[in-house]
């Protein structure tokens, strides 16, 4: 991995290498695919469903047809592509690789680029069978959404990134002890980031820490899309200067944490 913690040249042939390397290992196995499909369309069908019964019934909630079905695709956008960053990283520690890749000319910045370049190929394969489900099931389509989907998806990608490159810091300090991080970690954010419900039912004091997290921009604003019919651009900015202070503070962090990983010698020792 990784010659210098503060060189920023990249290598693009590196950087494919490593995509092709973890392209190879998710495609020879049937049952990693599957998985990347399984659970999102699960969610979908229950919140669907959910969302189907509470327009048939009317009443007030009658008007939010499909933000429920919107609200959960989008969180597997948000929770997916930090996964599928995560799961990529950790194939290294269970193969023992990192060693190997330390005495490589593998660069941090090109480490990381590959792992963003498969979050996004992940997430591709899992996302794009359930938003055709959603429309058969449902009727709801997702891609109609056109530009306001695009502002979403870079706004929550950027999230899960940096997520995922403070997590991956994480493991490489701790090693496999800090497991559990790479999966729970996005749960913190279910209820702060007001998925499935506005930002107005959180108490006072939680309403401010709800709109210091981006993804709560990107879900108010797809309500506002979904019931008002109107794209608040304005969120959708704030969201992208809040994605750029957490995308930054996450890279520095990540290699404060390789530094003092490398300074007690547990890049070496990535057991529990």
């Amino acid at each position: 991995m990784i010659g210098s913690d503060s060189g920023l040249d990249l290598s693009i042939n590196r950087v494919r290498a490593m995509v092709r390397r973890y392209w190879y290992l998710l495609r020879s196995s049937w049952p990693r695919v599957l998985d990347l499909i399984y659970w999102p369309t699960v969610q979908m069908l229950m919140w669907g469903f959910l969302q189907l019964y509470v327009s048939q019934n009317g009443g007030p909630f009658a008007r939010t047809s499909g933000v429920f079905i919107g609200a959960v695709l989008l969180w597997d956008i948000l929770f997916r592509g930090q996964l599928g960053f995560s799961i990529s990283f950790l194939e290294e520690m269970y193969a023992h690789n990192l060693a190997n890749l330390m005495m490589s000319p593998l660069r941090p910045v090109e480490f990381i680029a590959a792992l963003m370049i498969m979050s996004i190929v992940r997430l591709l394969i899992g996302m794009i069978p359930v938003t055709l489900l959603a429309i058969a099931f449902f009727g709801f389509n997702l891609w109609s959404l056109g530009f306001a989907l695009a502002a979403f998806f870079v706004n929550l990608i950027l999230t899960s990134w940096a997520i995922g490159i403070f997590v991956a810091g994480l493991l490489l300090r701790n090693g496999l002890g800090a497991e559990s991080m790479a999966w729970t970690i996005m749960f913190l954010f279910l209820p702060l980031t007001c998925v499935y419900y506005p930002v107005t039912v959180l108490p006072d004091f939680l309403q401010y820490v709800a709109w210091a997290l981006p993804p709560t921009y990107v879900f108010e604003g797809m309500r506002a899309l979904l019931i008002d019919h109107v794209f608040r651009a304005d969120l959708m900015l704030e969201a992208l200067a809040f994605n750029v202070v957490l995308f930054a503070a996450a890279s520095l962090a990540f290699l404060k944490l390789l530094r003092s990983a490398r300074a007690q010698g547990s890049l070496l020792q990535t057991g529990e």
